[in-house]
């Protein structure tokens, strides 16, 4: 299957010593985010995180920040609301909310540290409509069995 072209993705600084987003090899689906700020999180703590950068996303598209699996592995940092969203519309410094889940060790970023990284995805952008009742849904085989339905 071969796709569309992406859109470039727009960046720009707002400080002069924050780092682009990049990508460690040129087919990684997310590109490293920088803290353009030091910042100790204390353990069990959160911590608003700043990159230094704004960006431009195409209309029909998300910004979605995940963790960085070797600050997840190494240090139980995380990002707290995982995946966060940046808006196609929004255009102010993008920022990571990192929990630091060690319970005895405070977590050190400094900066120019990778604190996250930015997986960038086309989107549906559906006009809401409200029917009458859960019937008018639409029957599906699992109806509306919810968590742990499956049996697994």
């Amino acid at each position: 299957m071969i796709s569309e072209p992406a859109v470039p993705l727009r960046a720009t600084r707002l400080v002069e010593h924050a780092q682009l987003p990049t990508r460690a090899h040129p087919t990684d689906a997310g590109l490293d985010l920088y803290a353009a700020e030091a910042v100790t999180i204390a353990p069990a703590a959160r911590a608003l995180v700043g990159t230094g950068i704004a960006l431009g996303l195409a209309p029909g598209t998300v910004g979605l920040v995940h963790p960085r699996s070797g600050l997840a592995a190494r240090h139980g940092v995380t990002v707290l609301n995982a995946p966060g969203t940046v808006d196609a519309g929004y255009r102010g410094e993008v920022k990571v909310c990192l929990l630091n889940t060690d319970t005895r060790d405070s977590f050190t970023v400094a900066v120019g540290d990778r604190i996250a990284q930015l997986v960038i995805q086309r989107v549906e952008l559906p006009d809401l409509q409200e029917v009458a009742d859960a019937d008018a849904l639409g029957a599906t085989d699992r109806s509306d069995r919810g968590h742990g339905s499956t049996g697994r």
